[in-house]
């Protein structure tokens, strides 16, 4: 599972999701790719969940970039503690997705192969994405 190695501060304030991802927004390295189309957290299960699904389907031909990392530490409290004194533990690490942002990038794999393996992953995600290619960008 993908979580930071360390941390000056073990836990965070929730922050904002507001406006659009600009950086990270385009292809950088692969042919295909996976695009958020809302902004969401997403967990580093899914992110896991998502390359293992890709790296099966492709069967390990051509190379899988993951452009998103779980940096954010979630916290939660056990269902059996009194409400108050102070903030839960940390459970799980997420990563923040804006819209635009390209989570993983596929190359060296023929089309429609890049298509399903893409396709099989967004049903991973807890997030409306679109699969987008260099060509439509052009």
């Amino acid at each position: 599972m993908l979580q930071p190695k360390q941390r000056k501060y073990k836990k965070e304030h929730r922050g904002k999701m507001r406006g659009l991802s600009y950086t990270g927004s385009d292809l950088a390295y692969g042919d295909y790719g996976i695009q958020s189309l809302e902004k969401a957290w997403i967990k580093a299960r899914e992110i896991e969940a998502a390359r293992k699904t890709i790296v099966n389907y492709t069967t390990r031909k051509g190379k899988l970039w993951i452009k998103v990392f779980p940096h954010k530490p979630y916290t939660k409290k056990s269902d059996e503690v009194v409400r108050g004194s102070g903030k839960g533990d940390v459970s799980m690490y997420v990563a923040v997705v804006k819209p635009g942002r390209v989570m993983f990038e596929l190359g060296g794999l023929p089309e429609e192969v890049a298509k399903e393996a893409l396709k099989l992953a967004t049903a991973k995600l807890s997030v409306r994405t679109r699969i987008i290619s260099k060509d439509q960008l052009n």
